[in-house]
């Protein structure tokens, strides 16, 4: 049956239009609408057709035929509010059948012999109104009671939205512009949504309404989401955003806490009473840095001869943490402390990791002690590993150790030792690769003045570097001969080999670093080649990491004869947690980091300053400032070559902490 002649309606935008249909193709009509425009439609896309032929087969002038669709509209619309869905759906939700021609429910509804109006009228209120009927296809399903209670549901939840939405933009808006306090039901929840989405991106759970609440606001600019927060007092004007990416946390669970405060403060009595040996009276001292709190190695030397006995004390987090308990679990979390300019965020809480862990001057400490027998050469004659109580006597910092390193004995023979070792590492095939350590000095207000290069190869620094490589060396020994699963780290040999002494110059300590062979972490013993070793591992820093505080725990359970606390398959595990969260938390502090040099950069845009020629490519010349070792590139010079490792000015383009940036030009 052709449709021509006929009225018809449709939807568009949102809104119902009456149309004559001009012709029909049998694929498509051709109409002319309500607003004097002709459209050329699917038939599918039609609402509502009238059953008889309309406009003596649109005899009638254009201008005629337009006033009439008019009032045809204007006639349906008031015929809407005749319309009670809710009372119609009373009556035919009980029927047998579920299904219905549009033209009898309209005669419930009006309660006489429907016309076209009518029925039309009907159907524009189902489509404003979804909650107890369906339309398709010119039938009209109806809604069980279940499925309007749920459609019900879902509209409290879209006007809830649409609540949090409307006040949420409006309140963004007034903290945006100087009302930083402003205050509505939703506040918290709104600021959380625009800050999981800054970070997140289209990842975060709810970056659809943050989009919203942002356009709303009128705060679309890349970094509008940021300044909002900063206002709010929600983020600091330098939010550590890596770190909050990461989703770890700085805060530790009341659980956690609990049991930390259960720990009772180390008594020697009570220690050695758990078959431990008593060192209290040994001269340990130990070197950190000035702002260290969490104390966890000590060292002392006693002449034996003409040899030397070491003791390398490290403290006993596993007499503390246990497997299964919440502050292992807590650990096996963060996997690592971390330190970044402005603050650190600690392993384990600071009960135990600037308490009763610390080696604390003076306070008597659970520790697990190597007592190593050395030649003068710095070979290794015999060795024993304790489970100890110890006293630190001395609590030196690098600068203090390095001023006393020549004027005190124990320093000296410990300096002098440490070189000997150093050198039979480097004979072993060790790489030395000293770049120095850039530090960020920042006011008290949190903002960079300076920053500061420091030597990592002082004799204070290789003293104790030298002796916790000892430490791991021989931990990885003890548990690699007893022939149980450990976590060694291993790496093959350099890809390519530049120099074979210990060399200090930095650029070709920046080359050599391109052609080093990954680390791995193994559950067997393999060499390792950076540090000139048949077997390694780190079970110096227990306090501070994880992979040193399980490695522990293995040695305490062989130490105590009860064979191996972990399996293969649970070092696996491990390893693999380890290296995944490691991996993520090495990137956020070198992001950090960064983040804080681009800072101290950034007032220094326009200036020109040193840097080292790293590397010349065909197009593209790597650099390195001199003053803190940060890097990138700068396209060929037009004139004249410029080699790797001369000194040239450059010109700081460009420098954006927040958005990354660092451009150099010549």
């Amino acid at each position: 049956m052709t449709a021509q002649g006929k009225l018809g309606e449709y939807i568009e935008q949102g809104k119902f239009i009456c149309a004559f249909v001009v012709e029909d193709t049998g694929k498509r009509l051709r109409l002319l609408n309500q607003n004097g425009r002709e459209v050329s439609l699917a038939m599918s896309r039609l609402v509502h057709l009238t059953q008889a032929s309309s406009f003596s087969s649109g005899l009638l002038p254009r201008e005629e035929m337009l006033r009439e669709l008019k009032e045809v509209a204007m006639r349906r619309r008031e015929l809407m509010a005749q319309v009670d869905l809710a009372e119609i759906w009373e009556l035919a939700v009980d029927e047998p059948e579920s299904v219905f021609a549009p033209r009898f429910l309209t005669e419930l509804s009006f309660g006489e012999e429907a016309s076209d109006d009518h029925v039309a009228a009907f159907l524009r209120c189902l489509f404003i109104d979804r909650l107890y009927f369906k339309y398709k296809e010119g039938r009209i399903t109806v809604h069980s009671a279940e499925v309007v209670e749920q459609l019900q549901h879902q509209q409290e939840q879209e006007q809830q939205k649409e609540a949090l939405l409307d006040n949420g933009g409006r309140g963004l808006l007034q903290i945006w512009e100087g009302d930083f306090q402003a205050q509505w039901p939703e506040r918290d929840s709104c600021l959380q949504m625009v800050g999981d989405y800054y970070l997140h991106g289209n990842d975060a759970p709810e970056s659809a309404a943050a989009r919203e609440l942002l356009k709303r606001s009128g705060l679309t600019r890349p970094h509008d989401a940021f300044q909002l927060l900063v206002k709010a007092g929600i983020w600091d004007a330098n939010e550590n955003l890596p770190f909050l990416r990461l989703e770890l946390g700085d805060e530790f669970s009341e659980e956690v806490l609990a049991q930390a405060a259960t720990i009772p403060e180390p008594d020697v009595v009570a220690l050695c009473a758990e078959r431990r040996r008593d060192l209290t009276d040994l001269p340990l001292l130990t070197i950190d840095g000035a702002g260290t709190r969490d104390y966890d190695d000590a060292l002392h030397i006693e002449p034996r001869g003409d040899n030397y006995l070491v003791g390398i004390h490290i403290s006993d987090v596993a007499h503390y943490v246990r497997p299964g308990e919440p502050l292992y679990l807590e650990a096996l979390n963060r996997v690592t402390s971390l330190y970044f300019p402005e603050r650190q965020v600690p392993m384990l809480p600071p009960e135990l990791s600037q308490g009763c862990c610390s080696l604390i001057v003076d306070q008597p400490r659970a520790a697990v002690s190597f007592m190593v027998e050395l030649s003068p050469d710095g070979e290794v004659l015999d060795f024993d590993l304790m489970a100890s109580v110890v006293k630190v006597k001395r609590q030196l910092s690098y600068p203090e150790a390095e001023e006393m390193a020549e004027s005190d004995d124990e320093l000296r023979m410990l300096a002098d030792l440490s070189r000997k070792l150093q050198q039979r590492r480097v004979a072993a095939g060790a790489l030395l690769l000293p770049i120095p350590d850039v530090n960020i000095r920042l006011t008290d207000g949190g903002e960079p003045i300076g920053v500061e290069l420091s030597a990592v190869d002082t004799v204070s620094r290789t003293l104790v570097a030298e002796f916790m490589v000892l430490a791991n060396t021989l931990g990885a020994q003890y548990v690699a001969e007893r022939e149980v699963p450990g976590l060694y780290r291993c790496q093959e040999p350099p890809r390519k080999r530049l120099f074979v002494s210990p060399q200090k110059e930095l650029l070709v300590n920046y080359q050599q670093r391109r052609h080093l062979s990954p680390g791995k972490l193994l559950t067997s013993p393999k060499p390792h080649s950076g540090v000139g070793v048949s077997q390694y591992t780190t079970v110096t820093s227990p306090i501070r990491r994880l992979l040193d505080l399980v490695m522990q725990q293995q040695i305490k359970s062989l130490l105590a004869g009860q064979g191996a606390l972990y399996r293969l398959e649970d070092l696996n595990d491990l390893g693999a947690n380890i290296l995944t969260t490691q991996s993520r938390v090495n990137q956020v502090r070198q992001q950090r980091h960064r983040y804080w040099l681009l800072k101290y950069l950034e007032p220094k845009v326009g200036e020109r300053v040193e840097a080292l020629v790293i590397n010349r490519g065909p197009k593209r010349i790597q650099v390195i400032l001199t003053d803190c070792l940060l890097d990138g590139d700068l396209p060929k010079v037009q004139a004249g070559a410029v080699e790797p490792g001369e000194l040239v000015q450059v010109k700081l383009e460009r420098v954006n902490a927040l958005d990354n940036q660092l451009r150099f030009a010549w």
